[in-house]
């Protein structure tokens, strides 16, 4: 029964930490190529397999298929963008199919094995920037994520320390909920 519970445990565990990208894709990939050496000379790691990650910046759907615009961040273990407000640079991605710009639009998060296929250089702003261009392989959308919303009192919008009918007052602890005169005195 200890065995069983160790594994059921520990199975639980590892259970969080599955990548997004399959396996058999994660095994091709070369781990040793940093994206400051790719943004550095793309050209140099043509047909290598690497996993990049960030946020879409541009969608657009050509003949060829559908080419991401992404500002790259760095990965955690399961392979989620991490410190978006960090980036070494940006880098294109062409999925050959179609991918609806409303869904991969500005904004979202997404991970990204694919195979360098060099650099292209694209206008971006007042300048010519050198993009290391790949060839997805697979990718992997990210939820959004909903932003939390916080009370701006500890026990919620009627809560006041000072009131005489509050937690403290006059009435004790269990009349911070809804004091009479609340309506009267705070609309």
């Amino acid at each position: 029964m200890k065995r069983f519970c160790i594994f059921l445990i520990s199975l639980v565990f590892l259970s969080g930490c599955v990548h997004v990208i399959s396996r058999g894709v994660l095994h091709e990939v070369d781990r040793e190529i940093s994206f400051a050496a790719l943004i550095k000379e793309p050209d140099a790691y043509q047909g290598k397999v690497v996993l990049l990650g960030g946020v879409i910046v541009k969608t657009v759907n050509k003949q060829e298929g559908t080419l991401l615009e992404i500002y790259q961040s760095r990965l955690d273990r399961e392979g989620r963008p991490v410190d978006t407000d960090v980036s070494e640079g940006r880098f294109l991605a062409l999925y050959q199919g179609f991918l609806d710009s409303e869904i991969y639009k500005q904004g979202r998060q997404v991970t990204i094995a694919g195979t360098v296929q060099g650099e292209q250089v694209e206008p971006l702003g007042e300048i010519e920037y050198r993009y290391p261009y790949l060839l997805i392989t697979e990718i992997h959308l990210w939820e959004e994520k909903e932003p939390v919303r916080y009370e701006p009192y500890p026990w919620g919008p009627r809560y006041d320390p000072w009131d005489p009918w509050g937690p403290w007052g006059l009435w004790g602890w269990h009349s911070w909920q809804y004091p009479r005169h609340y309506h009267r005195w705070h609309h």
